[in-house]
């Protein structure tokens, strides 16, 4: 019979035992997604409430049986329009989203080129689709041309990237990957999951630059203060996941709450488009401080602000000394990042105020001095 103590005792030995906390509402978070303070917004709350109240807790059934509603179409629309894209389609969660994608619209005849810091679930939607995957280095678009000038199939070639990198905060060189998806007649996927609301006036960094992928992933997860996740490209792409993405069609549609709050979400990012640059220069003025303090944050250019620590005890030290401080600031060690890169990840959010990321610099100042 299958054990598990080996392998546990293996992952205590190595300082990677996760554990699940409770979230204590008295401390000061940084390890929320929620970019722009939006998951407890009164508006979000009751056009939630509202929803419950029309349609019930859940829809009971997928979408492609009786569990399809107004509102989720109503989302869809609204969500292509946000991300520059003709149609969208809602999905579970995000993790839902790119595996079902990838797995449905690609083949053995196929392969994948993917950035090597990618997100989890694109890793896991690569493995699914059969194809052949190539990573390449961390935004290194030499490395990426030489496979892709040496590397050809039968079938579809795409590059599959992450905009905004979720632990390191960098942003991913998406005008020079539309230059080498077009160059070299490949499909660009993107994957804004932590830029949708932020970058773009709430469109992501493809919006910002001007660029127009094969197709965007997203998130209600975020910064829109919901849970699902979402694809959006052609008319054509939408039609063709809601006939082969199993994660969609084998899957219980939204519950009402979610489309209703992330409606809401979205009227007040269009009514704010300030709220995401606001966010990005809170950010800079959080690496300034925690630089001035001898940290380096590079290479973040976003509202994810990373502090490596490279080995994961001292990191789980770090997070302890955070939290005795009153902060939550969560490790994050392998496999969520390369072995030795261990770091506390701070997200900087418009619940945070001035005072809030001088404290938590100041924290960190301090954390050399008493660890020693």
């Amino acid at each position: 019979m299958r054990t598990y103590g080996g392998d546990l005792a293996r992952i205590d030995r190595d300082g990677l035992t996760r554990k699940l906390h409770v979230r204590k509402p008295y401390v000061l978070e940084f390890s929320s997604n929620d970019y722009l303070g939006l998951a407890d917004h009164p508006l979000l709350k009751e056009a939630s409430i509202r929803a419950i109240e029309q349609y019930g807790s859940g829809v009971a059934a997928s979408r492609l049986m009786s569990g399809n509603i107004r509102m989720h179409e109503e989302l869809e629309k609204r969500l292509a329009r946000l991300t520059g894209m003709k149609s969208a389609l809602l999905f579970g969660c995000g993790y839902l989203a790119n595996t079902g994608l990838l797995s449905s619209i690609t083949s053995r005849d196929d392969l994948l080129f993917a950035d090597r810091l990618n997100h989890a679930s694109l890793v896991d939607g690569a493995l699914l689709s059969r194809a052949g995957v190539f990573r390449y280095q961390h935004c290194d678009t030499d490395h990426l041309e030489y496979f892709l000038a040496n590397r050809t199939c039968r079938g579809n070639r795409f590059i599959v990237t992450d905009s905004l990198f979720s632990m390191d905060g960098d942003i991913a060189p998406l005008r020079k990957l539309e230059e080498l998806s077009a160059r070299y007649d490949c499909n660009l996927i993107v994957d804004e999951a932590h830029a949708i609301g932020v970058f773009g006036n709430g469109g992501g960094v493809c919006r910002e630059y001007g660029i127009k992928p094969h197709t965007v992933i997203g998130t209600l997860s975020k910064a829109l203060g919901s849970y699902g996740g979402f694809a959006a490209g052609s008319a054509e792409l939408i039609k063709y996941l809601i006939n082969r993405a199993r994660t969609f069609i084998y899957s219980t549609g939204l519950p009402p709450a979610a489309p209703a709050a992330a409606l809401s979400a979205l009227d007040i990012i269009e009514s704010q488009p300030e709220s995401g640059r606001k966010v990005l220069d809170m950010a800079s003025d959080f690496r300034v401080m925690i630089e001035s303090s001898g940290f380096s944050t590079a290479p973040s250019k976003s509202q994810i602000v990373p502090v490596q620590v490279g080995e994961n005890r001292k990191a789980e030290a770090f997070s302890e000394y955070f939290e005795r401080n009153g902060i939550s600031a969560v490790a994050i060690r392998p496999p969520t990042v390369p072995a030795g890169t261990a770091r506390i990840r701070f997200s900087v959010t418009l619940r945070h105020s001035l005072k809030d990321l001088n404290y938590a610099a100041q924290v960190l100042n301090s954390i050399n001095r008493d660890m020693k």
